[in-house]
């Protein structure tokens, strides 16, 4: 992606200096939560199992004296096949390093596009925040954390982002590649969007009146929903000249390697279709391409055209 000395958007907030300092509040991930690229959460409750013995761990370190943000650091300059990206820095980020710039570069393209979107349909776009942040930060939709992967809050219109999600993309999920990282922070605008036009008031709202199944197929039609507006953001950037050989192939690789089949075969052995939330490789995938080949919202109508 040639996205060097193109506009940057003002809309980050980085508190990358200010987070990593706890665990706690609320579900972000509850009624009318927050909306996150899925990291591997495996079906009956083990996640939440992972976290309490984080929150253990964390709070033991703390009584010893010893930084739990400086172990999980490797205190050096990475590669990830995308933008470079420096870890922890004890104290916090250069104000512009590269992976800010990149971050703030995407956003842009997303708001050039989906401004203009808006406008072809007599509406007008509200651009979203980008919260930038290392381990932990408070947030509209409780506290934001690593372990949660990257999420779009409805609550206070901003998507959180702890970029060392980037590095996992690559070394865990085999999703390496700055296009990559670019789709996941598309498909969270996708979730902006969704906010902006009432999709998720909605969702939430029904939500509430079915039971546990029926509520993760909605949700696995609203994630597709947003691969897919991720997939007409990736249409209008190629129009511009900016996307190279291979971007489109990345993103398509990232959606794959993210499916819920996938990560569950990968955590656990096994799949359950059932506690899909996300929608499998080949959902992602198709939904994705629609919107990239297509260009129209229109295409996009995950609920009525299940794959």
């Amino acid at each position: 992606m040639l996205w060097k000395g193109r506009r940057q958007s003002d809309n980050i907030e980085d508190r990358r200096s200010e987070s990593g300092g706890g665990f706690g509040g609320g579900d972000p991930f509850g009624q009318g939560g927050g909306f996150r690229i899925p990291i591997g959460r495996a079906a009956g409750g083990g996640g939440i199992k992972g976290i309490i013995i984080l929150v253990i761990l964390f709070f033991v370190l703390r009584f010893l004296g010893i930084d739990p943000m400086q172990i999980l650091g490797d205190g050096g300059p990475i590669s990830n096949g995308g933008v470079t990206q420096e870890s922890s820095v004890q104290n916090g980020p250069q104000a512009n390093d590269e992976m800010k710039q990149f971050v703030a570069t995407v956003l842009a393209e997303t708001e050039d596009t989906w401004t203009g979107i808006f406008q072809s349909q007599g509406l007008t776009y509200k651009d979203p925040t980008l919260v930038l942040f290392s381990g932990a930060y408070p947030g509209g939709c409780g506290m934001a954390q690593k372990a949660m992967g990257p999420f779009y809050c409805p609550n206070d219109q901003k998507v959180y982002l702890d970029t060392d999600f980037f590095r996992q993309l690559a070394q865990q999920f085999h999703a390496s590649g700055d296009f990559a990282q670019a789709y996941v922070i598309a498909h969270e605008i996708g979730h902006h969007v969704q906010n902006l036009t009432g999709i998720l008031g909605k969702f939430n709202e029904k939500r509430q009146q079915v039971d546990e199944v029926t509520a993760n197929k909605l949700s696995v039609m609203v994630e597709l929903q947003a691969d897919c507006f991720a997939g007409i953001w990736a249409h209008f950037t190629e129009q511009k000249g900016i996307l190279e050989k291979g971007d489109v192939d990345e993103a398509l690789n990232a959606a794959s390697q993210i499916g819920d089949d996938t990560l569950q075969k990968e955590t656990q052995g096994y799949v359950v279709p059932d506690s899909f939330n996300h929608g499998t490789s080949a959902q992602r995938r198709h939904w994705f391409q629609t919107g990239y080949q297509s260009g129209k919202l229109s295409a996009c109508d995950t609920f009525n055209n299940p794959i």
